[in-house]
């Protein structure tokens, strides 16, 4: 059996602030934005993946209004891995990307904690 994520659901306030975000600030490509009554089906994902991509999912009701940016508790969320950590952390600072902490050497890589546009926390990480 082979099995697989396909899809990670991202709760959202608006759509299309969150398409300009991880377009513009994080590079990613826009996959699929199509509508679904009064939804819509967002699929974004970073360039060069092929499998695992993010569904951005605009919040409908005020008990999931309330996790925008906490659908994980405060710890981070999502690891974004890069062939370049560098590169990819320079070029995100030059979009506005809040890191929340300087980079660091691990024994398993480089890494530092950023937040998208609603505080969702993520590990940019360049693996060893």
């Amino acid at each position: 059996m082979k099995q697989r994520l396909g899809l990670i659901s991202l709760l959202v306030a608006d759509y299309d602030e969150a398409i300009q975000f991880y377009t513009q600030k994080l590079g990613f490509d826009l996959v699929e934005d199509s509508p679904q009554g009064d939804k819509r089906w967002v699929v974004v994902r970073p360039q060069g993946a092929t499998e695992t991509a993010l569904l951005l999912a605009k919040a409908s009701n005020e008990q999931q209004k309330q996790q925008i940016g906490n659908q994980c508790g405060g710890r981070v969320f999502l690891f974004l891995n890069t062939d370049d950590f560098w590169r990819d952390h320079s070029r995100m600072q030059q979009q506005g990307v809040k890191f929340l902490e300087t980079p660091r050497e691990e024994a398993y890589g480089t890494v530092a904690v950023f937040e998208d546009l609603y505080g969702t926390r993520w590990d940019l990480l360049q693996l060893n």
